[in-house]
This record gives structure tokens, C-alpha cells and sequence, in this order.
């Protein structure tokens, strides 16, 4: 059976990388973005590729529900741009009203079975679900974080939302945040491990997670019922090999 997704965040470094595995794997892709023509020409160009060109928060929300009624996926790998205006400009809540725009639209829809969510995260946010123990002093830099980059509380909202408005035990939307620590660039996939929780602090004893492997994962999470079933309603952490051979923390 062919799998449709729709991948939100596509433009982005790691966005594209999940883009062109999808499309490696035959899934036909949808994408939403504000400048097709940002996108590699080979994603771009690609027939299994759906575009539609505005911003995510500008979709009505009938749009949305058309656009989005027969994806088995859903993947977000929105993020804010490093730069005064991408960190404290706004949307400052891009991630957690897109997510929940997503999800309201997949709610709206009759789907045979439940669609996947997964939401490309932050190893600085900690799972609750499992009280992932934190240190006094992280536990202070998070809260300074809180309140010095919106993109940190924006991140830990989206991931709540997940967690506790859509929860585990839902019909409609199944899900996994993922949960890169320092993202790398780099041209090849290497060797990664996945872990339910960090072995190294990300604050004090990050490793590295480069993004081509982050989309390596998350389209193993879209494509495979076995890692899916392993990932569901978790929120693993990724690591390349080199940074996770053994537990640092």
C-alpha cells in the first residue's frame, strides 16, 4: 500500500533531508512551504512530490482539512531561524500552533486508521511521561531558557500538547517526538543509536546529531510498523553513534 505524508518544515536542513528519503522509499509527499524555490532542485522536480506554496498558519482551516484528508503521516520539522527575528519576532508559538492546527484538521477527518504525528523536538526538553530527572543547575538553565528564547517554551508546548491533550489512548492521532541532541550538517547517514531518554546533558555535555540521520529516522518511523510500534507515544533521543556508544550522563 503506498504511503501519503505530509511533511510541514520542509525548506529546513533537516526538513529536506526527510523530503528526499521519503521520496527514496516511494511515498508520495506533500509538502507546505513559502518558496518552492528554496527546495533542491531533485526534491522539487520530484513526481512523487505534492507542493502547496504559502505559510502553514495562513491556510484556512478548510484548506487544511482537504489538504491533509488522506495523509497516513504527518511530520513537523518547523523550527525558528537563528536570528533576532526568527527567535523573538513573531509567530513565537510556530510549532505549537502548527502542531495543533494539524492535529484539529486530522481530527476532521474520517480516517480508516489512526495517522501518524511525528514532531521533530529538542534533547533540552525532557520527558515528563517518565519524570526524566534533571540536575539543579539544568533544571535552572532551562527556566532562564523559558524566559530568555521562546523557541524553548515553544518547543516544550508542542510537545505537551501531544502528550497531554491528544494523549496515548486516542483513535484518531498516534504519535512520536523526536529528539535530536546538537544538530550537525553533514552529506552522508552514518551510524545513529536511539535512546528513550539522554544519556549526556544537553546543557553541560551535548553530543552531536547530524540531520540527514534525523530524517533517516523519522522516515523509518512513517514507513516501518515495527519502529513505529517501538517509538509510539515516546519521545526518543538521537544521537550519532560516535556521541552514544556509552551512557555519558
Amino acid at each position: 500500500m503506498t504511503i501519503i505524508a505530509l511533511v510541514v518544515g520542509a525548506n529546513g536542513a533537516t526538513g529536506r533531508h526527510l523530503v528526499r528519503e521519503l521520496l527514496n522509499r516511494n511515498v508520495l509527499v506533500k509538502i507546505i512551504v513559502r518558496g518552492k524555490e528554496k527546495l533542491p532542485s531533485d526534491i522539487r522536480t520530484h513526481q512523487n512530490l505534492t507542493i502547496k506554496e504559502t505559510s502553514i498558519l495562513h491556510l484556512s482551516d478548510n484548506e487544511m482539512v482537504d489538504y491533509i484528508k488522506d495523509c497516513d503521516a504527518v511530520a513537523s520539522c518547523l523550527g525558528h531561524n537563528i536570528s533576532l527575528k526568527g527567535i523573538y519576532g513573531n509567530p513565537k508559538m510556530l510549532v505549537t500552533d502548527s502542531v495543533k492546527r494539524l492535529c484539529n484538521a486530522i481530527k476532521k477527518n474520517n480516517h480508516a486508521k489512526p495517522v501518524k504525528f511525528i514532531l521533530m523536538n529538542t534533547s533540552g526538553n525532557n520527558n515528563k511521561d517518565i519524570n526524566e530527572k534533571l540536575t539543579i543547575m539544568e533544571k535552572l538553565v532551562f527556566s532562564l531558557l523559558r524566559i530568555l528564547l521562546p523557541p524553548q517554551l515553544d518547543n516544550e508546548r508542542a510537545a505537551d500538547y501531544l502528550r497531554k491533550d491528544i494523549g496515548n489512548n486516542n483513535e484518531i492521532i498516534e504519535w512520536s517526538i523526536v529528539r535530536p541532541d546538537s544538530l550537525i550538517n553533514e552529506n552522508t547517514v552514518s551510524e545513529y543509536n536511539v535512546f528513550p531518554s539522554p544519556i549526556r546533558s544537553p546543557i553541560f555535555n551535548a553530543g552531536k546529531t547530524s540531520r540527514i540521520n534525523v530524517g533517516r529516522f523519522m522516515s523509518e518511523l512513517i514507513t516501518s510498523d515495527n519502529v513505529w510500534e517501538k517509538w509510539k507515544y515516546k519521545m526518543p533521543v538521537i544521537y550519532n553513534a560516535a556521541y552514544s556508544m556509552r551512557k555519558q550522563y
